[in-house]
């Protein structure tokens, strides 16, 4: 056996059974493990930022990480984006970056780079292997680092004589360590905050905004009657009818104080203190009041249902019914394509729990908060905020959650950064229905250079944010890459694409033109 094989059968005793993967010349090795080893499925993408966004997204379906293959420092860069959403949402993932044989390197042949020092940036734990009887070890860490609540990204650098040596067989990885418990001095301090008598409002994030630990928030909201409310990024967020609500704080600035005005008690479970995307001119960076108490309860490491309930049961609010979205079915609109049509058309259709993968951007901004009348669905935002997430993330969805429809709702020009992942969806034949907005144009950044005080734009500028001359065609470029598409420009042909992507068993893209 040599190192390349002890790492694909560590790997799949360990659970990771699935590999998502862009390799080269220093990873053949792997790839004939894969011959070898019964077990790990492996998904080609076409581009590496394919690759690491949807291995983002299954740990998010799943709990479980996937692992990457990638080519050297090249192959690594070209993922970093995507590896950047990946550690911001604190999803799980095992890297495997391929390595020149390590008498090689001295030789600075093309592809040689400081691996180690490319990864650091975009991973929570790094290592090189140095020995093919080390490298099924190394991998067993790897695994256990990316396990490590509430999830991390884990690069293993495998140089190729150490995939290519001898080595002594598979090791053992030992079991996923459990989420902390929560101090019962931190649960006290909560409860004070929710019940002294001032504006409270209860953040949620993380593993808090899905299950019982929802419902638990719930629960405190309707005891207590403080409000309740969520990162504007979420790397999964129950929603719809039946559910409780938890409004995403607004991501513009300005609507986000206003959202915030008067709250004197925060009280964080799963999230951080909210802070402006940007910084703006005039504007504060800290989202909340001056006047405003910060209490941190749990951070998003820590067993956040666990807190809850302890929280619930400090304030008697267990068995308090909470407050539950109720479905809403509105009339399929006509006409003219608009914001709110496209949401009533959303709303009418979606089926029952279908994960939505939202990285629309400037359309579908207020999609989330109101799809809450929609059927049961997990809805899913790109948390680091580096476009180009959505089609991957896609993938790993459909893969993660295979008997669930997959709803990628995604802009024109975040879509061109991987529009690659279209392929894998055809060769996989996912479930995915992907509707691409097609305003011709980088919408957002035509708002933001007016909200950094950089004026209007001239010629010159304007050429730098629209995607015209010439338009981009979606249907034909979904068809070119084997996945099924049509155009709409109107509300009612938006609700007749829609329905065929969702009547059907395999990818479906609609270019809804705005």
């Amino acid at each position: 056996m040599n190192g390349a094989e002890s790492l694909v059968r560590t790997l799949v005793s360990g659970g990771v059974n699935l590999c998502f993967a862009n390799p080269g010349t220093s990873e053949m090795h792997f790839v004939a493990a894969l011959d070898r080893v019964e077990g790990m499925r492996c998904v080609l993408c076409l581009y590496e930022g394919v690759v690491t966004g949807a291995a983002d997204v299954y740990y998010r379906m799943t709990g479980n990480p996937a692992s990457t293959l990638l080519h050297l420092g090249p192959g690594l860069g070209n993922g970093l984006a995507n590896l950047h959403n990946a550690k911001k949402a604190r999803s799980g993932v095992v890297n495997i970056v391929g390595e020149h044989a390590g008498y090689h390197i001295k030789h600075d042949a093309p592809l040689t780079s400081d691996i180690e020092g490319v990864a650091r940036p975009m991973s929570d734990w790094v290592r090189t292997a140095l020995s093919a009887k080390t490298v099924a070890a190394d991998g067993a860490l790897a695994i256990q680092a990316a396990r490590e609540p509430p999830g991390r990204v884990a690069t293993l650098i495998l140089p190729a004589d150490t995939a290519w040596g001898d080595a002594d067989g598979p090791a053992t990885v030992q079991p996923p360590v459990a989420r902390r418990p929560v101090a019962g001095d931190a649960i006290s301090a909560g409860a004070r905050a929710l019940t002294c008598g001032e504006l409270a409002l209860l953040f949620l994030g993380g593993v808090a905004m899905r299950g019982r630990a929802l419902e638990l928030a719930g629960r405190i909201a309707a005891k207590t009657g403080c409000r309740l409310m969520s990162e504007f990024n979420n790397a999964r967020m129950e929603s719809g009818a039946g559910r409780v609500p938890a409004p995403r704080l607004p991501y513009v600035v300005d609507v986000a104080l206003a959202a915030l005005k008067g709250v004197r008690q925060l009280v964080l479970v799963g999230a951080k203190t909210p802070v402006s995307f940007f910084a703006y001119p005039g504007k504060p960076s800290v989202l909340i009041p001056d006047d405003c108490a910060v209490t941190k309860v749990a951070g998003a490491e820590s067993d956040l249902e666990g807190a809850l309930e302890a929280l619930a049961d400090t304030l008697d609010a267990r068995h308090t019914p909470p407050a539950v979205a109720s479905l809403a079915r509105p009339a399929l609109p006509t006409g003219e394509v608009t914001v709110e049509g496209i949401t009533a058309v959303l709303v009418a259709l979606l089926p029952e729990h279908a994960v939505v993968i939202d990285e629309s951007i400037t359309t579908g901004r207020g999609f989330a908060t109101a799809m809450s009348g929609a059927a049961p669905h997990d809805w899913l935002t790109i948390v680091g905020g580096s476009i180009g997430w959505g089609l991957p993330a896609a993938v790993g969805a459909a893969i993660g959650a295979p008997d669930r429809k997959v709803i990628a709702l995604e802009g024109d020009g975040s879509a061109m950064y991987t529009l690659q992942a279209l392929w894998s969806m055809a060769r996989e034949n996912l479930d995915v229905t992907v509707i691409v907005f097609a305003n011709r144009s980088y919408k957002i950044l035509h708002t933001e250079l007016a909200n950094v005080g950089a004026g209007t734009p001239g010629r010159r500028a304007n050429d730098m944010l629209t995607l015209d001359r010439p338009n981009l065609d979606w249907v034909d470029l979904a068809k070119g890459f084997g996945v099924e598409a049509g155009r709409a420009a109107s509300l009612e042909e938006f609700a007749q694409q829609f329905r065929r992507g969702l009547a059907r068993r395999g990818p479906y893209l609609v270019e809804l033109v705005i």
